[in-house]
């Protein structure tokens, strides 16, 4: 099991990338969360073994059909056991 935090830049927005981001999450049994930051980026915690993490990633590149990913950074981070993964208004 691996933590990741995981930043997406690009036109990320108003393209529905959290909504699918929860659904390929739960379909690739990841955990986590992932928020729209105020500069237009999408930040997302998630947390899995790494092949479904590699999976979830290489998707992340992607992301739904009307996004237009340019950068996608990754750094291992410290376990925090989620339990499922949500779509976040805004970080606490």
């Amino acid at each position: 099991m691996k933590h990741l935090n995981i930043t997406v830049k690009g036109k990320v927005q108003g393209v529905f990338y959290r909504k699918s981001t929860k659904a390929v999450a739960d379909q690739l049994g990841v955990r986590g969360f992932v928020l729209n930051e105020p500069n237009g980026d999408v930040y997302i915690e998630a947390e899995a073994d790494d092949t479904f993490l590699d999976m979830f990633l290489e998707w992340c590149n992607e992301g739904p059909q009307d996004a237009e990913v340019t950068t996608v950074e990754s750094h291992e981070g410290e376990l925090k056991n989620y339990r499922n993964f949500e779509v976040v208004k805004r970080r606490s």
